[in-house]
Protein backbone atom coordinates (compact mmCIF):
# COMPACT_ATOMS: atom_id res chain seq x y z
CA UNK A 1 0.00 0.00 0.00
CA UNK A 2 1.24 3.39 -0.79
CA UNK A 3 1.02 6.10 1.56
CA UNK A 4 2.20 9.94 1.75
CA UNK A 5 1.97 11.32 5.40
CA UNK A 6 3.97 14.53 7.12
CA UNK A 7 6.49 13.80 9.80
CA UNK A 8 9.80 15.30 12.07
CA UNK A 9 13.27 13.24 12.18
CA UNK A 10 14.49 14.59 15.41
CA UNK A 11 17.33 13.56 14.86
CA UNK A 12 17.35 15.75 11.59
CA UNK A 13 17.22 18.87 14.53
CA UNK A 14 19.16 21.83 13.26
CA UNK A 15 21.12 24.13 15.44
CA UNK A 16 18.75 27.13 15.78
CA UNK A 17 16.25 24.08 17.60
CA UNK A 18 13.91 23.87 14.09
CA UNK A 19 12.82 21.12 12.08
CA UNK A 20 12.36 20.76 8.75
CA UNK A 21 8.58 19.21 7.65
CA UNK A 22 9.24 15.86 5.81
CA UNK A 23 6.62 14.09 3.90
CA UNK A 24 7.53 10.16 4.08
CA UNK A 25 6.70 7.89 1.17
CA UNK A 26 6.04 4.25 1.92
CA UNK A 27 5.70 1.93 -0.92
CA UNK A 28 6.05 -1.97 -0.98
CA UNK A 29 7.29 -1.40 2.56
CA UNK A 30 10.37 0.54 1.65
CA UNK A 31 10.36 4.50 2.74
CA UNK A 32 11.49 7.75 1.22
CA UNK A 33 11.93 11.39 2.53
CA UNK A 34 11.11 14.70 0.43
CA UNK A 35 11.89 18.13 1.74
CA UNK A 36 9.32 21.08 2.05
CA UNK A 37 9.98 24.31 2.13
CA UNK A 38 8.57 24.45 5.83
CA UNK A 39 10.15 24.61 9.71
CA UNK A 40 8.86 24.19 12.80
CA UNK A 41 9.78 24.78 16.20
CA UNK A 42 9.62 22.40 19.40
CA UNK A 43 7.06 24.56 20.46
CA UNK A 44 4.80 24.22 17.42
CA UNK A 45 4.86 20.23 17.60
CA UNK A 46 2.93 17.98 20.27
CA UNK A 47 4.16 15.22 22.61
CA UNK A 48 2.95 12.73 19.50
CA UNK A 49 5.34 14.88 17.20
CA UNK A 50 2.52 16.25 15.38
CA UNK A 51 2.32 19.75 14.25
CA UNK A 52 -0.16 21.60 16.30
CA UNK A 53 0.54 25.13 14.40
CA UNK A 54 -2.71 25.28 12.34
CA UNK A 55 -0.94 27.74 9.71
CA UNK A 56 1.95 25.45 8.89
CA UNK A 57 -0.68 22.40 9.19
CA UNK A 58 -2.94 24.02 6.76
CA UNK A 59 0.03 24.68 4.57
CA UNK A 60 1.56 20.94 4.76
CA UNK A 61 -1.78 19.34 4.08
CA UNK A 62 -1.82 21.34 0.63
CA UNK A 63 1.21 19.50 -0.20
CA UNK A 64 0.21 16.14 0.83
CA UNK A 65 -3.27 16.77 -1.22
CA UNK A 66 -1.04 17.84 -4.44
CA UNK A 67 1.13 14.64 -3.92
CA UNK A 68 -2.09 12.17 -3.50
CA UNK A 69 -3.28 13.50 -6.40
CA UNK A 70 -0.83 13.07 -8.38
CA UNK A 71 -0.67 9.15 -7.07
CA UNK A 72 -4.22 9.06 -7.94
CA UNK A 73 -3.11 9.75 -11.18
CA UNK A 74 -1.04 7.43 -11.71
CA UNK A 75 -3.67 4.55 -11.09
CA UNK A 76 -1.98 0.85 -11.01
CA UNK A 77 0.97 1.78 -12.39
CA UNK A 78 1.99 2.61 -9.23
CA UNK A 79 2.14 -1.04 -8.39
CA UNK A 80 4.71 -1.40 -11.25
CA UNK A 81 6.78 1.27 -9.71
CA UNK A 82 9.62 1.53 -6.77
CA UNK A 83 9.29 3.81 -3.99
CA UNK A 84 12.23 5.62 -5.39
CA UNK A 85 10.74 6.07 -8.96
CA UNK A 86 7.24 7.57 -6.96
CA UNK A 87 9.64 10.16 -5.17
CA UNK A 88 11.24 11.28 -8.35
CA UNK A 89 7.89 11.39 -9.89
CA UNK A 90 6.43 13.37 -6.95
CA UNK A 91 9.58 15.45 -6.59
CA UNK A 92 10.15 16.51 -10.41
CA UNK A 93 6.84 15.22 -12.28
CA UNK A 94 5.01 18.90 -12.68
CA UNK A 95 8.62 20.55 -13.03
CA UNK A 96 10.19 22.33 -16.09
CA UNK A 97 12.86 20.82 -17.54
CA UNK A 98 16.29 23.05 -17.81
CA UNK A 99 17.76 21.77 -20.78
CA UNK A 100 21.25 23.34 -19.90
CA UNK A 101 20.82 21.82 -17.03
CA UNK A 102 20.55 18.33 -18.30
CA UNK A 103 22.96 18.56 -20.64
CA UNK A 104 25.93 19.89 -18.41
CA UNK A 105 25.05 17.20 -16.44
CA UNK A 106 25.17 14.88 -18.59
CA UNK A 107 28.25 15.88 -20.13
CA UNK A 108 29.71 15.52 -16.60
CA UNK A 109 28.39 11.63 -16.43
CA UNK A 110 30.01 11.51 -19.97
CA UNK A 111 33.25 12.39 -18.96
CA UNK A 112 33.71 10.54 -16.11
CA UNK A 113 32.74 7.37 -18.44
CA UNK A 114 35.66 9.07 -20.22
CA UNK A 115 34.01 9.31 -23.42
CA UNK A 116 35.48 12.60 -24.29
CA UNK A 117 34.25 12.94 -28.13
CA UNK A 118 31.02 12.68 -27.44
CA UNK A 119 30.94 15.57 -24.59
CA UNK A 120 32.77 17.67 -26.38
CA UNK A 121 30.30 17.72 -28.89
CA UNK A 122 27.12 18.07 -26.74
CA UNK A 123 29.32 21.12 -24.80
CA UNK A 124 29.31 23.05 -27.91
CA UNK A 125 25.52 22.43 -28.30
CA UNK A 126 24.92 23.71 -25.03
CA UNK A 127 27.25 26.60 -25.12
CA UNK A 128 25.97 27.60 -28.53
CA UNK A 129 22.37 27.60 -27.37
CA UNK A 130 23.52 30.25 -24.19
CA UNK A 131 24.42 31.66 -26.88
CA UNK A 132 20.97 31.84 -28.80
CA UNK A 133 18.81 32.17 -26.43
CA UNK A 134 21.77 34.75 -24.45
CA UNK A 135 20.89 33.12 -20.95
CA UNK A 136 21.93 29.87 -18.97
CA UNK A 137 18.73 28.91 -18.63
CA UNK A 138 16.38 26.85 -21.37
CA UNK A 139 12.90 25.34 -20.65
CA UNK A 140 12.99 21.84 -23.26
CA UNK A 141 9.45 23.02 -24.64
CA UNK A 142 11.52 26.20 -25.79
CA UNK A 143 13.81 23.67 -28.45
CA UNK A 144 10.89 23.52 -30.58
CA UNK A 145 10.72 23.31 -34.69
CA UNK A 146 10.39 26.82 -35.09
CA UNK A 147 12.92 27.63 -32.95
CA UNK A 148 15.11 24.96 -34.56
CA UNK A 149 14.93 27.02 -38.11
CA UNK A 150 15.64 30.21 -36.50
CA UNK A 151 18.61 28.64 -34.83
CA UNK A 152 20.07 27.41 -37.91
CA UNK A 153 20.03 30.81 -39.41
CA UNK A 154 21.83 31.80 -36.30
CA UNK A 155 24.33 29.35 -37.06
CA UNK A 156 24.84 29.65 -40.42
CA UNK A 157 25.78 33.12 -39.66
CA UNK A 158 28.84 35.03 -38.09
CA UNK A 159 28.64 34.89 -34.54
CA UNK A 160 31.10 36.84 -31.70
CA UNK A 161 31.36 34.94 -28.44
CA UNK A 162 32.58 35.31 -25.23
CA UNK A 163 33.97 32.34 -23.83
CA UNK A 164 36.28 31.09 -20.74
CA UNK A 165 39.65 29.95 -20.50
CA UNK A 166 41.44 29.14 -16.98
CA UNK A 167 39.45 31.64 -15.46
CA UNK A 168 40.01 34.39 -18.26
CA UNK A 169 37.43 35.80 -20.42
CA UNK A 170 38.23 36.33 -24.02
CA UNK A 171 36.12 36.97 -27.22
CA UNK A 172 36.16 34.90 -30.78
CA UNK A 173 34.78 35.79 -33.81
CA UNK A 174 33.26 32.46 -35.14
CA UNK A 175 32.44 31.85 -39.12
CA UNK A 176 28.95 30.56 -40.06
CA UNK A 177 29.02 26.79 -40.10
CA UNK A 178 29.31 24.87 -43.72
CA UNK A 179 26.40 22.34 -44.67
CA UNK A 180 28.71 20.10 -43.25
CA UNK A 181 29.09 21.82 -39.56
CA UNK A 182 25.65 22.43 -39.55
CA UNK A 183 24.79 19.25 -40.16
CA UNK A 184 26.58 17.68 -37.37
CA UNK A 185 25.71 20.30 -34.89
CA UNK A 186 22.53 19.60 -35.21
CA UNK A 187 23.14 15.89 -35.11
CA UNK A 188 24.54 16.59 -31.67
CA UNK A 189 21.81 18.74 -30.81
CA UNK A 190 19.03 15.95 -31.33
CA UNK A 191 21.33 13.18 -30.33
CA UNK A 192 21.30 15.35 -26.83
CA UNK A 193 17.46 15.84 -26.83
CA UNK A 194 17.40 11.80 -27.81
CA UNK A 195 19.41 12.26 -24.12
CA UNK A 196 16.75 13.85 -22.52
CA UNK A 197 13.65 11.98 -23.17
CA UNK A 198 15.01 8.70 -22.68
CA UNK A 199 15.99 9.96 -19.55
CA UNK A 200 12.39 11.81 -18.40
CA UNK A 201 10.44 9.74 -20.13
CA UNK A 202 8.92 5.74 -19.53
CA UNK A 203 6.78 4.59 -22.01
CA UNK A 204 5.96 1.33 -19.95
CA UNK A 205 4.75 3.70 -17.03
CA UNK A 206 3.17 6.29 -19.31
CA UNK A 207 5.03 8.75 -18.15
CA UNK A 208 5.63 11.19 -20.53
CA UNK A 209 7.55 14.40 -19.48
CA UNK A 210 8.30 15.44 -22.68
CA UNK A 211 5.76 14.55 -25.47
CA UNK A 212 7.11 16.91 -28.17
CA UNK A 213 9.54 15.82 -30.80
CA UNK A 214 10.66 19.06 -32.88
CA UNK A 215 12.83 16.39 -35.16
CA UNK A 216 9.65 15.47 -36.99
CA UNK A 217 8.73 18.85 -38.59
CA UNK A 218 12.25 20.08 -38.87
CA UNK A 219 14.52 18.29 -40.95
CA UNK A 220 17.99 18.07 -40.48
CA UNK A 221 20.47 18.88 -43.70
CA UNK A 222 21.78 16.23 -45.07
CA UNK A 223 25.38 15.45 -44.90
CA UNK A 224 26.77 17.13 -48.31
CA UNK A 225 29.41 14.27 -49.99
CA UNK A 226 33.01 14.80 -48.18
CA UNK A 227 34.72 16.86 -50.86
CA UNK A 228 38.75 15.87 -51.10
CA UNK A 229 40.56 17.24 -48.80
CA UNK A 230 44.41 16.54 -49.34
CA UNK A 231 47.20 19.11 -49.83
CA UNK A 232 50.23 18.95 -52.12
CA UNK A 233 53.55 18.11 -50.99
CA UNK A 234 54.58 21.38 -51.75
CA UNK A 235 51.64 22.76 -50.13
CA UNK A 236 52.53 20.72 -46.65
CA UNK A 237 56.20 22.21 -46.66
CA UNK A 238 54.81 25.93 -46.74
CA UNK A 239 52.77 25.05 -43.59
CA UNK A 240 56.15 23.63 -42.50
CA UNK A 241 58.12 26.62 -43.04
CA UNK A 242 55.85 28.94 -42.38
CA UNK A 243 57.53 31.49 -39.96
CA UNK A 244 55.32 31.82 -37.01
CA UNK A 245 55.99 34.06 -34.30
CA UNK A 246 57.19 32.01 -31.21
CA UNK A 247 54.87 30.98 -29.01
CA UNK A 248 51.72 32.13 -30.31
CA UNK A 249 48.74 30.06 -31.62
CA UNK A 250 49.82 30.49 -35.60
CA UNK A 251 53.22 28.65 -34.35
CA UNK A 252 50.90 25.54 -32.66
CA UNK A 253 48.67 25.71 -35.08
CA UNK A 254 51.56 24.77 -37.60
CA UNK A 255 53.60 22.44 -35.64
CA UNK A 256 50.82 20.36 -34.41
CA UNK A 257 49.42 20.00 -38.22
CA UNK A 258 52.76 18.81 -38.99
CA UNK A 259 53.24 16.61 -36.44
CA UNK A 260 49.45 14.75 -37.08
CA UNK A 261 51.57 14.46 -40.78
CA UNK A 262 54.17 13.16 -39.63
CA UNK A 263 52.08 10.55 -36.96
CA UNK A 264 49.99 9.45 -39.90
CA UNK A 265 47.23 11.60 -39.40
CA UNK A 266 47.14 11.56 -35.35
CA UNK A 267 44.09 13.94 -34.36
CA UNK A 268 44.19 17.34 -32.10
CA UNK A 269 42.08 15.21 -29.19
CA UNK A 270 44.55 12.30 -29.12
CA UNK A 271 47.70 15.48 -28.90
CA UNK A 272 45.84 16.71 -26.32
CA UNK A 273 45.57 14.25 -23.73
CA UNK A 274 48.88 12.43 -24.57
CA UNK A 275 51.49 12.53 -21.90
CA UNK A 276 54.94 11.58 -21.69
CA UNK A 277 54.33 7.98 -20.51
CA UNK A 278 52.72 7.63 -24.10
CA UNK A 279 56.19 7.34 -25.74
CA UNK A 280 57.80 3.89 -25.05
CA UNK A 281 61.09 2.64 -26.59
CA UNK A 282 60.90 5.42 -29.29
CA UNK A 283 57.44 5.01 -30.28
CA UNK A 284 54.58 6.80 -29.72
CA UNK A 285 51.62 4.56 -28.30
CA UNK A 286 47.95 5.64 -27.29
CA UNK A 287 44.43 5.10 -27.78
CA UNK A 288 42.97 6.82 -30.29
CA UNK A 289 39.95 8.72 -28.60
CA UNK A 290 36.72 8.62 -31.40
CA UNK A 291 36.83 5.17 -31.45
CA UNK A 292 38.61 3.53 -28.36
CA UNK A 293 35.16 3.05 -26.45
CA UNK A 294 33.78 1.25 -29.61
CA UNK A 295 36.34 -1.22 -30.12
CA UNK A 296 37.16 -4.38 -28.52
CA UNK A 297 41.01 -3.44 -28.93
CA UNK A 298 40.79 0.11 -27.56
CA UNK A 299 41.63 1.91 -31.01
CA UNK A 300 45.36 1.08 -29.82
CA UNK A 301 48.50 1.97 -31.95
CA UNK A 302 51.66 2.40 -31.93
CA UNK A 303 53.58 4.82 -34.16
CA UNK A 304 57.44 5.27 -34.36
CA UNK A 305 58.70 8.70 -33.80
CA UNK A 306 60.70 9.81 -36.70
CA UNK A 307 63.54 12.52 -36.65
CA UNK A 308 61.47 15.10 -37.74
CA UNK A 309 58.65 15.00 -35.27
CA UNK A 310 60.50 14.16 -32.38
CA UNK A 311 61.52 17.24 -31.02
CA UNK A 312 58.05 18.94 -31.83
CA UNK A 313 56.53 16.16 -29.85
CA UNK A 314 59.01 16.86 -27.25
CA UNK A 315 57.82 20.64 -27.15
CA UNK A 316 54.11 20.09 -26.58
CA UNK A 317 53.62 16.72 -25.50
CA UNK A 318 51.88 17.02 -21.30
CA UNK A 319 51.60 20.45 -21.99
CA UNK A 320 48.43 21.14 -23.90
CA UNK A 321 46.10 20.30 -21.00
CA UNK A 322 48.13 23.26 -19.26
CA UNK A 323 47.59 25.78 -21.90
CA UNK A 324 44.14 24.68 -23.09
CA UNK A 325 41.39 23.88 -20.38
CA UNK A 326 39.64 21.70 -22.92
CA UNK A 327 40.85 19.98 -26.42
CA UNK A 328 37.42 21.83 -27.75
CA UNK A 329 39.57 25.09 -27.03
CA UNK A 330 42.14 23.44 -28.31
CA UNK A 331 40.59 22.74 -31.62
CA UNK A 332 39.36 26.25 -32.14
CA UNK A 333 43.08 27.32 -31.49
CA UNK A 334 43.92 25.28 -34.35
CA UNK A 335 41.01 26.23 -36.71
CA UNK A 336 41.73 29.97 -35.98
CA UNK A 337 45.90 29.30 -36.93
CA UNK A 338 45.39 27.85 -40.15
CA UNK A 339 42.56 29.82 -41.58
CA UNK A 340 46.01 32.56 -40.88
CA UNK A 341 48.59 30.68 -42.27
CA UNK A 342 46.39 29.42 -45.46
CA UNK A 343 45.44 33.10 -46.08
CA UNK A 344 49.41 34.27 -46.03
CA UNK A 345 50.95 31.07 -47.44
CA UNK A 346 48.19 31.28 -49.97
CA UNK A 347 46.93 27.62 -50.04
CA UNK A 348 43.70 27.10 -51.30
CA UNK A 349 41.98 25.33 -48.34
CA UNK A 350 43.19 23.76 -44.94
CA UNK A 351 41.79 22.76 -41.88
CA UNK A 352 43.97 20.62 -39.18
CA UNK A 353 41.67 17.16 -40.28
CA UNK A 354 43.49 17.87 -43.65
CA UNK A 355 46.81 17.00 -42.30
CA UNK A 356 45.22 13.09 -41.89
CA UNK A 357 43.67 13.26 -45.35
CA UNK A 358 46.69 14.39 -47.03
CA UNK A 359 48.88 11.07 -45.08
CA UNK A 360 46.33 8.52 -46.69
CA UNK A 361 46.11 10.20 -50.14
CA UNK A 362 49.97 10.22 -50.45
CA UNK A 363 49.86 6.75 -49.07
CA UNK A 364 47.86 5.34 -51.72
CA UNK A 365 48.27 7.57 -54.88
CA UNK A 366 52.08 8.60 -54.45
CA UNK A 367 53.46 5.58 -52.27
CA UNK A 368 51.16 2.68 -53.50
CA UNK A 369 51.02 1.46 -50.10
CA UNK A 370 48.14 -0.95 -50.42
CA UNK A 371 44.63 0.54 -48.80
CA UNK A 372 44.82 -2.44 -46.35
CA UNK A 373 47.90 -1.20 -44.57
CA UNK A 374 46.93 2.78 -45.12
CA UNK A 375 44.02 1.53 -43.21
CA UNK A 376 46.02 -0.05 -40.14
CA UNK A 377 48.22 3.47 -40.31
CA UNK A 378 44.99 5.34 -39.45
CA UNK A 379 44.21 3.29 -36.87
CA UNK A 380 40.98 2.23 -38.81
CA UNK A 381 39.29 -1.17 -38.66
CA UNK A 382 37.78 -3.02 -41.60
CA UNK A 383 34.38 -3.98 -40.10
CA UNK A 384 33.66 -6.84 -42.81
CA UNK A 385 37.32 -8.46 -41.48
CA UNK A 386 36.90 -8.23 -37.60
CA UNK A 387 37.28 -12.34 -37.75
CA UNK A 388 40.02 -12.63 -39.99
CA UNK A 389 41.51 -9.72 -37.22
CA UNK A 390 41.59 -11.98 -34.57
CA UNK A 391 43.89 -14.57 -36.08
CA UNK A 392 46.55 -12.12 -36.88
CA UNK A 393 48.82 -10.26 -34.87
CA UNK A 394 49.61 -7.10 -35.64
CA UNK A 395 52.70 -5.65 -37.26
CA UNK A 396 53.45 -2.21 -36.36
CA UNK A 397 56.38 -2.37 -38.89
CA UNK A 398 54.03 -2.35 -41.43
CA UNK A 399 52.68 1.54 -39.91
CA UNK A 400 56.26 2.16 -40.03
CA UNK A 401 57.20 1.46 -43.78
CA UNK A 402 53.68 3.38 -44.82
CA UNK A 403 54.80 6.42 -41.92
CA UNK A 404 58.17 6.33 -43.64
CA UNK A 405 57.90 6.30 -46.99
CA UNK A 406 54.74 9.28 -46.82
CA UNK A 407 56.99 11.45 -44.47
CA UNK A 408 59.99 10.65 -47.13
CA UNK A 409 58.12 12.82 -49.54
CA UNK A 410 58.46 15.98 -47.46
CA UNK A 411 61.53 15.51 -46.29
CA UNK A 412 63.17 14.69 -49.68
CA UNK A 413 61.09 16.40 -52.14
CA UNK A 414 61.99 17.23 -55.15
CA UNK A 415 59.61 17.79 -57.68
CA UNK A 416 60.81 15.15 -60.72
CA UNK A 417 61.27 12.32 -58.14
CA UNK A 418 57.41 12.94 -57.14
CA UNK A 419 56.52 12.73 -60.74
CA UNK A 420 58.23 9.70 -61.16
CA UNK A 421 56.96 7.59 -58.10
CA UNK A 422 53.31 8.88 -59.59
CA UNK A 423 53.97 7.02 -62.91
Amino acid sequence: MLTVKATLLKHHQKSDGSFNVKIRVTHNRVSRYIDTVHFVSAKQVNKKNEIKDSTVALQVDRTLNEYRKTISDLDSRVDFMTCDQIVDHLKNGNQPIDFIEFGRNHVKELIAKNKRGTSANFRSVINSLIDYFAREKVNINEINANMLRSYEKYMRSERTLTRQSHKKEFTITSPGLSDGGLHNHMRDLRGLFNVARNHFNDEDLGIIRIPHYPFKKYKIIDRPETAKRNLSVPDIIKIRDYQAEPGGRIELSKDLFMLSFYFCGTNAVDFYYLKKNNIRDGRLEYKRAKTKGKRKDQAFISIKILPEAEELLNKYIGKLQVRFSSHTGLSTTLSHGLRKIQKEAKIPDVTFYWARHSFATLARNTCRKSKDDIAMALNHIDEGRKTTDIYIQKDWKIVDEVQSAVVDLVSNYREDNILKMAQ
